[in-house]
């Protein structure tokens, strides 16, 4: 009798290269350093190693550095980029992917340097090339922030 090892699909890895074809952000507003768990049109987790070097630290707050909240939330949208434009494979030349509405917004914990943000996003509903999501930024099993956003594909020429 023989026996062969369970087939196990490939963990879907998105890295940082991938992540600047996909997305326009350079440093320092790139906030997505990898994304995993990629799901077509359905999910994909982000992932962001905040450390003592980003620059938003030298002024919030120079005695106890704290993430802004609003780069918590645009780490969020940039996880969501990433999925639509992998999903609809978003020719990024003369694209973007904009906001349109942002709502229920929560945060739960600061974010400090040494932090790993993991950020579940899901899509809850989607129409052409319209999105709108759900996410949390996870710190270890604590909700760092939550909020619920829409996004389109916008020509920029």
């Amino acid at each position: 009798m023989s026996r062969k090892a369970p087939v196990s699909a490939a963990p879907s890895v998105i890295d940082i290269t991938e992540i600047m074809r996909r997305i326009p952000h350079r440093i320092p507003f790139l906030l997505v350093d990898r994304c995993e768990d990629y799901v077509a049109s359905q999910s994909i987790v982000g992932i962001k190693c905040v450390t003592v070097n980003e620059p938003f630290f030298a002024g919030h707050f120079p005695d106890y550095p704290v993430m802004p909240g609003v780069l918590i939330v645009e780490a969020m949208a940039q996880t969501s980029a990433v999925l639509m434009s992998k999903s609809l494979e978003v020719d990024t030349t003369g694209k973007a992917i904009f906001f349109m509405s942002l709502d229920n917004c929560r945060f739960r914990t600061p974010v400090r340097p040494g932090a790993v943000l993991r950020m579940p996003v899901e899509v809850t509903h989607s129409r052409r090339d319209i999105y709108k999501f759900k996410g949390r930024a996870m710190i270890d099993d604590k909700v760092a922030a939550e909020a619920e956003w829409a996004a389109m594909v916008v020509d920029t020429q």
